[in-house]
């Protein structure tokens, strides 16, 4: 049988507890061997040190991270430093994205799609970069029409990305009808399936409406019937999420990629059941 390629998804610590925290959390998802791992930052680069900061002490680890870098509220100039200052400190691997523009925040910056980071980063740096981009199985939530999101979809790939992440999803149907279609239309790079643990349902359903992801009625009905019984809600998503995941599994999915939300215990459960 061949190992699940994991990759697992950070955001950068406020805090100095939440160093600490995340510390910790990746001694414990360590042992699993993620391909790689990447790290958020906020929109307009609002914790781009802060990612900074954090993807050094991942590599100074030995683990291979991957900053995203957004281009929204961005100029081409601080755009271009920042990846200089990753290629200083010998990283390879980023994940390029539009980004969402700040509330308050006018400027859209120099470069408005993704598809424009993506060539922009390819002109300026050459090959030096692997670049993810995001994919949106139920498309993006600020799509005009299904086939729009498509259409941007495979620009920003064949503006030269080498795979691609997509948002979470539970429905396993709508990750496997977007790679038909994107593969229909020519792209040929690694598509890995987002994953998202649940364990609070509040959060998720939040998540979940800002980033156009659909929750189906009988897991979001039964997560509300548990209320406050934290252990039944974890119990019951790690039951839907391993069997989401099983399903990838078994249609041959490039890898697993794992919104940990900086905690080790949900993706280390999934990942054990699966034999990781």
């Amino acid at each position: 049988m061949n190992p699940i390629e994991l990759s697992f998804e950070f955001f950068p610590p406020k805090t100095a507890e939440g160093v600490d925290k995340l510390r910790a959390t990746r001694a414990q998802l360590a042992p699993l061997k993620p391909k790689f791992v990447s790290v958020t930052f906020g929109a307009g680069g609002s914790t781009q040190q802060g990612t900074l900061d954090t993807v050094v002490d991942i590599a100074k680890e030995g683990i291979e991270a991957a900053p995203h870098v957004s281009c929204i509220g961005s100029s081409k100039d601080s755009l271009r430093a920042i990846l200089n200052e990753y290629r200083a400190h010998g990283i390879r691997h980023i994940v390029a994205l539009r980004g969402d523009l700040p509330s308050g925040m006018g400027e859209v910056g120099e470069l408005r799609y993704a598809s424009e980071l993506v060539s922009f980063i390819r002109a300026e740096f050459g090959d030096w970069f692997w670049i993810e981009v995001a994919g949106y199985p139920e498309y993006h939530p600020q799509s005009r029409s299904p086939r729009h999101d498509m259409d941007n979809f495979v620009r920003k790939v064949k503006a030269g990305a080498n795979s691609v992440i997509t948002q979470y999803f539970f429905n396993a149907d709508a990750y496997f009808r977007f790679v038909d279609d994107a593969q229909k239309l020519g792209v040929d790079v690694p598509i890995v399936p987002g994953i998202m643990p649940i364990t609070n349902y509040s959060q998720l359903m939040r998540f979940s409406e800002m980033c156009g992801a659909e929750v189906p009625r009988w897991v979001a009905r039964r997560l509300e019937s548990f209320g406050d019984d934290r252990e039944s809600i974890r119990a019951f998503g790690l039951d839907v999420v391993t069997d989401l995941c099983e399903r990838l599994l078994g249609a041959k999915v490039p890898g697993l990629h794992f919104y940990t939300l900086n905690g080790a215990a949900a993706t280390k459960a999934i990942c054990e059941r699966l034999n990781a």
